[in-house]
């Protein structure tokens, strides 16, 4: 009896300990599975269409099953980094390094802002990236896609999206930046102004409460929804009895009323040698994997330490030290026209500044992944490239004679647009001005 009773405590004991133990063990369980998911999701933001999502920032992500939808979608935020991102989704530092040396040849990794989102398709049972996109606004989008030896080919799916082009017409008061944005205009559209005109009129000392102004841009949009491209086409500022013009033309180039040019023209070559080792190639092929794999530059035989110059006047937008592109430098020329400078050994400007046509900006050299010393050239007009050496650039410091008949039609149905849009606002200030009061 003495060792049943035993038999049963002891049993009861075991009982006790088994029942004290199996919500630890469960506890381990719930925690290690959090730390499993802990490595593949992350807060994310989560934007998508075609499943309910999580507003908020700091919420977990939440993976999709369709695999006709991304499975993340990530918008950037001030401070972000793609490798971190990567890290926190799972995806291999190894698919970031194959998309940026595909990138090399775009760079377009390197253009990402705040704002931006970025679409993600993994393969559920192998977790590898099968897909990225950057999505820059509604119409400008580019894709890299898995191919064959773990690669990613670059893929540029932008869509032309809608572009309506308007008339504003308006007045200073105060300065001539802030009556342009209260009258619509964006910081760019009123940069590219003031640069225009820099040698015609000092925007300081000259401007006078109500002198007037008016504009012609375009705007471009993708379902209603504005994408932030935008264009000036005209200016007139009408000051102290003078008309002040600028006229975009057909070669990207603005002109005067009389077609002078308004901008100094470019120069052809960035440095003084011109000996060319691999010209412009949007078609050529990888020698080894045969797939696509453009040459959007020119390369020009250059020792390090060769002086670089700015081939147009503009501004320093980028300035950025890439594993494959190297050292480089970006100039941005107005809204039409984007230089970019790669592979140098020294930059000799900051971000921000102002440079002349022909100034040093840098010294050639041989970093990044390249076989030797040269310098990589490139021009972007509407953020595509072109053939530098070929391109239809602003060389002239007028109209040629050829096409002035050309530019004087759209000079004067952009004049004729800004005339209806200053009768218009005319009309509708002298109704107001004349409408009956209310009598009290």
């Amino acid at each position: 009896m003495l060792k049943l009773n035993q038999l049963s405590q002891q049993s009861r004991s075991k009982i006790k300990k088994g029942l004290l133990i199996l919500p630890l063990v469960l506890i381990a369980i719930v925690v290690l599975s959090h730390n499993k998911d802990e490595r593949k999701f992350v807060p994310l933001n989560i934007e998508t269409s075609s499943a309910a999502v999580a507003d908020d920032a700091d919420a977990k992500v939440t993976h999709l099953v369709s695999v006709s939808v991304p499975t993340y979608s990530y918008t950037i935020k001030n401070g972000d980094s793609l490798s971190v991102i990567f890290s926190k989704l799972g995806i291999s530092y190894k698919s970031l390094l194959s998309i940026m040396e595909e990138d090399l040849n775009h760079l377009s990794l390197d253009t990402l802002r705040p704002g931006n989102r970025l679409l993600f398709w993994i393969n559920e049972q192998s977790g590898v990236l099968e897909k990225m996109q950057l999505k820059f606004n509604p119409a400008d989008i580019v894709q890299y896609s898995r191919v064959e030896h773990g690669g990613y080919a670059f893929k540029d799916i932008s869509i032309k999206g809608q572009w309506d082009t308007s008339a504003l017409v308006g007045s200073v008061h105060g300065s001539f930046s802030k009556s342009a944005h209260k009258l619509g205009l964006s910081i760019n559209e009123i940069r590219t102004i003031t640069t225009l005109m820099k040698d015609k009129l000092n925007f300081t000392r000259d401007l006078r409460a109500g002198d007037k102004f008016s504009v012609v841009h375009k705007v471009q949009s993708v379902d209603g929804v504005e994408t932030g491209s935008r264009e000036i086409e005209a200016v007139k500022i009408f000051n102290r009895g003078r008309t002040i013009s600028a006229f975009l033309h057909t070669d990207g180039q603005f002109y005067d009323e009389n077609g002078e040019s308004l901008q100094r023209a470019f120069m052809r070559y960035p440095e003084e040698n011109h000996y060319v080792t691999s010209p412009f190639n949007p078609n050529r092929r990888h020698p080894v994997t045969g797939r696509l794999s453009p040459h959007n530059g020119t390369d020009f035989r250059a020792p390090v330490g060769t002086p670089v110059m700015a081939t147009g006047d503009g501004k320093v937008i980028m300035i950025r030290n890439h594993p494959y592109a190297g050292k480089y430098v970006v100039l941005e020329h107005g809204s039409i026209y984007k230089t970019r400078y790669l592979h140098l050994s020294r930059i000799l400007v900051k971000k921000g500044q102002q440079v002349k046509r022909g100034q040093r900006i840098a010294l050639s050299g041989a970093t990044g992944r390249i076989t030797g010393p040269h310098l990589h050239y490139e021009l972007l007009i509407r953020n595509r490239p072109v053939n530098p050496m070929t391109a239809n650039i602003p060389m002239a410091e007028s109209v040629p004679k050829n096409e002035m008949a050309k530019f004087a039609t759209r000079r004067d149905n952009l004049i004729q647009m800004m005339k209806e849009e200053e009768v218009l606002l005319a009309s509708q200030h002298h109704s107001q001005n004349n409408k009956p009061q209310e009598s009290l």
